[in-house]
């Protein structure tokens, strides 16, 4: 792949921007909710599967585990989950949606779709199955570079 020279142009640049841009919004839609798009991000993969560590909460959601921690720590503190000391192994804890949570997430999964549907409005469902394959390929990239980079 041959990039400019132009930062501004730099793909890098350009996805970094646009997830930024994308997280604010958001996160703008939801304010109403008393939740942010990051804090959501959490909230619906915790929703989606519940009872995990938050080790593995990290892993799933590639996020550092410190700010897996401080997010974990505001939507506890709202009552949307609740942490309760894992049996297996005494130093972690299995992290849970309560029902405040579900019942919130319930009420952002239309907000969401609404948002996604008014980004994409202009783009034809063939630029949005391209994007998708070409972001995915990216991120495939990514990884291999990732596993090839932490095995040296």
């Amino acid at each position: 792949m041959n990039e400019s020279h132009d930062t501004n142009d730099s793909i890098g640049v350009l996805i970094s921007q646009t997830a930024r841009r994308l997280n604010q919004l958001l996160t703008s839609k939801f304010q109403s909710f008393d939740i942010t798009s990051e804090q959501w991000s959490l909230l619906l993969r915790l929703a989606k599967q519940d009872g995990i560590t938050q080790k593995e909460l990290a892993i799933r959601s590639f996020k550092d585990p410190t700010n897996v921690t401080r997010i974990l720590d505001q939507l506890e503190r709202k009552g949307w989950i609740q942490r309760v000391q894992n049996n297996e192994d005494r130093r972690s804890f299995l992290t849970y949606v309560t029902e405040q949570g579900r019942l919130l997430n319930e009420q952002l999964l239309p907000v969401e779709a609404e948002f996604l549907n008014n980004i994409g409005a202009s783009l034809s469902d063939g630029d949005l199955s391209q994007l998708r394959k070409t972001l995915t390929q990216i991120n495939t990239n990514i990884d291999a570079s990732l596993k090839t980079s932490l095995s040296k």
